[in-house]
């Protein structure tokens, strides 16, 4: 667990600001008639991602030009500040642009490499999960919290899909799935929303980039669970991507004996 820091004050408001900017940007493209682009690495991207991600750039440059942005869009700005703004402006673009309102904004910030805030943002369905270092995690103001699961047989696992494994750590996950009362699959960052709520167990996943976690650091550590990778240890910004999320702390620790890389 990353050790807790005092917030700078304005900050989460200001975090939030970004948040409704980015929504402004995207609810006027969701279910309409998207064209959709082809990154090199053969994930898409449409205009929404790109304008929500410019917006929250020129704001962030505007109020705080000392501070570093890491983009999934645009890339990596100003690395050497004590802060960075990490984003994700759509993460879950592909349920996006089939009309799912399983997407959502994700905003970090890190303070000398640690998560300090993390904003989950479903713009659509005006649902936010708000995670500060140090307090408890909300949802639209309400404190939420995970619920208590020790047990792998009890709980409902999620992911995002099945394809984002490679052979080694597929066949990992499914010794898992074996083990879990269920198992369902979609939801991108919605699954770790759900599970700071207390209705998900265990998100397990692989190959997510720090855009695509940052952010939920601080959401679930708030909501009382844990975040780690395949071997149990702190995410950073140089973590491989395999990522344990647990409601109970405790239960990832299980979960890292079951799919640990060093096993």
């Amino acid at each position: 667990m990353n050790p807790s820091r005092k917030l700078p004050p304005g900050l989460d408001d200001f975090a939030c600001q970004l948040a409704d900017a980015a929504g402004e940007k995207i609810l006027p493209y969701f279910r309409s008639n998207l064209v959709i682009d082809l990154k090199p690495d053969e994930t898409p991207v449409t205009a929404a991602d790109r304008e929500a991600e410019v917006t929250m750039r020129q704001i962030i440059n505007q109020y705080y030009p000392n501070h570093g942005i890491f983009g999934e869009e645009y890339g990596l700005e100003n690395s050497d500040s004590e802060f960075l703004w990490v984003l994700d402006p759509i993460d879950g673009t592909r349920a996006f642009v089939a009309g799912k309102p399983i997407f959502g904004t994700l905003i970090a910030l890190l303070q000398d490499g640690i998560p300090i805030i993390g904003i989950i943002d479903q713009p659509f369905l005006k649902e936010r999960w708000i995670g500060i270092s140090g307090t408890n995690t909300t949802l639209n103001g309400n404190p939420v919290s995970t619920r208590d699961c020790p047990a792998i047989s009890d709980a409902i696992l999620n992911a995002t899909s099945p394809d984002m494994f490679d052979d080694i750590s597929g066949t990992r996950f499914q010794a898992l799935s074996n083990m879990c009362q269920s198992t369902q699959y979609g939801g991108d960052c919605y699954g770790y929303a759900l599970l700071a709520s207390g209705f998900i167990d265990l998100v397990v996943e692989s190959d997510l980039k720090p855009y695509d976690f940052c952010a939920l650091i601080p959401v679930i550590e708030g909501a009382g669970g844990r975040i780690c990778d395949w071997d149990g240890e702190v995410l950073n910004l140089q973590s491989s991507g395999h990522i344990i999320a647990a409601g109970n702390p405790d239960l990832a620790d299980a979960v890292s004996d079951i799919l640990s890389v060093k096993s």
